[in-house]
C-alpha cells in the first residue's frame, strides 16, 4: 500500500552496558549481572535479562538487588568502553541516513522515509542494522518499525531482546486496542494506577475516553495520550539538540541532618557545576537546587534571574538562598543537586519530513 506517512525505525540495545560487560568477560554470561555501584549508596545501572527474573532493575538501590538476588554479580562500570561501542553504532546508522535522533548511548530514533541505500522496506533495513551491529560489535539491538516514533518504540520493546517488531499503518489500530496502557509513552506508575482508576487498562479503553474527560485529568499530556490512542504522533526526528540546562548531583554517603552540613555541601557542587557549564559552553538564568531526602522523597527550589547565572559565587550565593526555603521537617537528605537552566541560546526550529512510501 501507499501512504502520506514516514518510516521510523528505533534501535534499542539489549542491557547495553550489561552486554559489554560480558562481550569483554565471558565469564559472566549465563549469571545474574549488573551494572553499578556496590556500596551502601550504589544504583543499578543496567541488569542483565538473568538478573531482571529476580525483580532486578535499573535505578533499584544495589542492596535491594543483592535481596532479590543473592548470586548477583555486580560489576563497576566503564562508560568510556560504552562510548566507544556506540561511536561505532552511530557510525552504521550513518550509512543509512542523516536522520538520527539518539537518545542516549544505546538507543535512537532513525527515518529512513529516504534513505542513502533506497532500500524501499523498512523492515529490511531494520534487519540489516541488527546484524550488522551484532557482526561489529558482537551485541544484539531490538529493532522497532512503523510511521510514527510513538509505536516504532514501543514496537521496539516489544520482542526483547534481539526483536524486531513491525506495525504496519493498517494494523496500528489493531496493535492499539490491546497495548496495555503501562507501555504508553508518558505513563509512569503514577499515572497508570489513575488510568486504572478512570477504567482503562489498554488503548481501546483509553481511546474511548473523550478528550475533555483525558485533559481535566491529565492536564496538556491529556491531548498527548488521545492522540496516541488514535495512532497519532507528528513528532519529528530532530538531529540537533539544543541543550537546556546543564547540572550535577551529589549522593552522600551519610545522610546530611543539619541545614550547616548541606551548606557545606553546595561548595563542591557549585564548583563542579561552574566546570560543566565551561565544558558544554551553556549559559542559562535559572538555577535548580534538588533535595532528596532519605525516604527518598524529593524538593525542588528555583530562581530566575534576567541574566546568565555562572560563576561560583552566584551559584552559591543563590544557592544558599534557595536553601533556606527548604523545610527538611527533621528529615535527613540522601542527595544534592544544582541545574542551570533556562538558557539565553533561543530554540532552533525543526521542520518535519513526510513522503509517500511503499511499506
Amino acid at each position: 500500500m501507499t501512504a502520506t506517512q514516514r518510516k521510523i525505525v528505533h534501535i534499542d540495545m539489549d542491557a547495553f552496558f550489561v552486554s559489554v560487560e560480558e562481550h569483554d568477560n565471558p565469564a559472566l554470561k549465563g549469571h545474574p549481572v549488573v551494572v553499578g555501584y556496590d556500596g551502601p549508596r550504589g544504583v543499578v545501572a543496567t541488569a542483565n535479562y538473568e538478573a531482571r527474573k529476580y525483580g532486578v532493575h535499573s535505578a533499584m538501590a544495589v542492596a535491594t538487588a543483592h535481596r532479590l538476588c543473592p548470586k548477583l554479580i555486580v560489576v563497576e562500570g566503564h562508560y568510556s568502553r560504552y562510548k566507544e561501542i556506540s561511536s561505532q553504532i552511530h557510525a552504521i546508522f550513518r550509512d543509512y541516513t542523516d536522520l538520527i535522533e539518539p537518545l542516549s548511548l544505546d538507543e535512537a530514533y532513525l527515518d529512513v522515509t529516504v534513505n542513502k541505500k533506497s532500500i524501499p522496506l523498512a523492515m529490511d533495513i531494520a534487519k540489516e542494522i541488527k546484524q550488522r551491529i551484532y557482526d561489529t560489535t558482537g551485541l544484539t539491538a531490538s529493532a522497532g518499525v512503523s510511521y510514527c516514533k510513538f509505536l516504532a518504540k514501543v514496537a521496539s520493546d516489544y520482542r526483547k531482546p534481539n526483536g524486531l517488531c513491525v506495525v504496519h499503518p493498517d494494523k496500528a489500530m489493531e496493535f492499539i486496542d490491546h497495548l496495555k496502557i503501562e507501555r504508553f509513552w508518558g505513563v509512569g506508575e503514577k499515572t497508570a494506577e489513575k488510568m486504572h482508576r478512570l477504567g482503562v487498562s489498554n488503548g481501546k479503553e483509553l481511546r474511548e475516553l473523550p478528550l475533555p474527560k483525558l485533559t481535566r485529568e491529565f492536564g496538556k499530556m491529556g491531548k498527548v495520550f488521545h492522540d496516541f490512542a488514535r495512532g497519532i504522533d507528528n513528532r519529528p526526528v530532530i538531529t540537533e539538540w539544543v541543550r537546556k540546562s546543564v547540572g550535577c548531583e551529589r549522593t552522600f554517603a551519610e545522610d546530611l541532618s543539619s541545614t550547616e552540613e548541606m551548606a557545606t555541601a553546595l561548595i563542591p557542587l557549585a564548583a563542579e557545576l561552574v566546570r560543566r557549564l565551561e565544558k558544554n559552553s551553556f549559559k542559562g538564568r535559572s538555577l535548580v537546587l534538588k533535595i532528596k531526602y532519605s525516604d527518598f522523597k524529593q524538593t525542588t527550589h528555583s530562581f530566575t534571574g534576567n541574566t546568565a547565572i555562572e560563576t561560583e559565587d552566584e551559584i552559591l550565593r543563590t544557592a544558599n538562598a534557595l536553601l533556606a526555603d527548604v523545610e527538611t521537617d527533621n528529615r535527613s537528605v540522601r542527595l544534592m543537586g544544582l541545574t542551570v537552566t533556562s538558557p539565553l541560546v533561543p530554540d532552533s526550529a525543526q521542520t518535519e519530513l513526510q513522503l509517500t512510501f511503499d511499506w
